[in-house]
């Protein structure tokens, strides 16, 4: 794991990448059939050496969450 303040860490592999114009989106399997998907911008993913098969973490932070329901 990273040494961060975020306690939501999710060590996975990364399964895909796809850079846009100005964003990379990058999705990671964190368990099996379980996948997260991060935008992140092109620099950050050139500077990670990120690619298909590599290991990463999914740190998630955040100051909301929103639920919903069918209805």
């Amino acid at each position: 794991m990273l040494k961060l303040s975020a306690r939501n860490q999710f060590p996975g592999i990364i399964t895909g990448i796809r850079k846009g114009v100005t964003t990379t989106h990058v999705t990671i399997e964190v368990a099996p059939g379980v996948i997260v998907t991060a935008a992140i911008t092109n620099e950050s993913a050139e500077e990670l050496g990120l690619a298909v098969g590599g290991e990463a973490v999914a740190v998630i932070k955040a100051s909301d969450v929103m639920v919903g329901t069918k209805g």
